[in-house]
């Protein structure tokens, strides 16, 4: 192998050794160091689904430490009576997280009604962003084809050339069509971003406090 090639194998092998640990729940440490108990209690906050045990017995395996499931999953159930509180299912939907479905029965409702009135505003709010980002894209596609109309009608008066003079007529009227098809693509954005910030703002209004 050239010389030139180690830094690349090396750079290669420290990348496969990220990816490793990265696919590893818990390293040898935490491993070696594991209260079980607690484990499950900030699996449980993070809303981590009860499979999530076996990602951690697997991790284990390889350092000689068994899992404590009763341990675990007491830890666990502790923790989702923090993260199903309907406050924290309204901050997951406003974000646009998912939900996996691990609440208890006796909580589950309240905080999938939180959830889904978080979800709905996240939904409204990207509906106004993208509208914004469109608006942005199509005013720039805008401005580029004014300036070639500019160009192609500057072209034509000046060329020596009629051949020329025809193509650039030919170019500013094409460009002349797009222009005229993205103003009224602009105008439809513009309309449709007003009734969006509506929706949104009527939605935030209507919204009660979530504790």
């Amino acid at each position: 192998m050239h010389s030139s090639q180690y830094p690349v194998l090396a750079r290669l092998m420290i990348l496969f050794a990220l990816v490793l640990t990265g696919c590893s729940s818990m390293s040898k440490d935490e491993c070696l160091t594991v209260d079980w108990r607690t484990v499950g209690y900030e699996d449980g906050v993070d809303g981590y689904p009860a499979d999530r045990i076996a990602q951690h017995r697997k991790a284990c395996a390889k350092y000689g430490v068994a899992t404590d499931l009763t341990a675990y999953q007491q830890g666990r159930l502790q923790g989702l009576q923090e993260y199903c509180k309907p406050a924290n299912g309204y901050r997951l939907g406003v974000r646009g997280a998912n939900y996996y479905g691990v609440c208890p029965a006796s909580l589950e409702p309240g905080f999938v009604a939180a959830f889904d009135s978080g979800h709905q505003l996240y939904v409204l709010e990207a509906r106004v962003s993208n509208t914004d980002r469109q608006l942005d894209y199509k005013r720039q596609e805008l401005q580029e084809a004014e300036r070639g109309i500019i160009t192609s009608s500057a072209a034509a008066v000046s060329s020596d050339s009629s051949q020329d003079r025809v193509d650039a007529v030919a170019d500013a009227a094409k460009l002349a069509e797009k222009a005229g098809r993205l103003k009224g693509e602009i105008r439809q954005l513009q309309e449709d971003r007003v009734r969006f910030q509506t929706d949104l703002d009527n939605y935030r209004s209507s919204q009660p406090p979530i504790t």
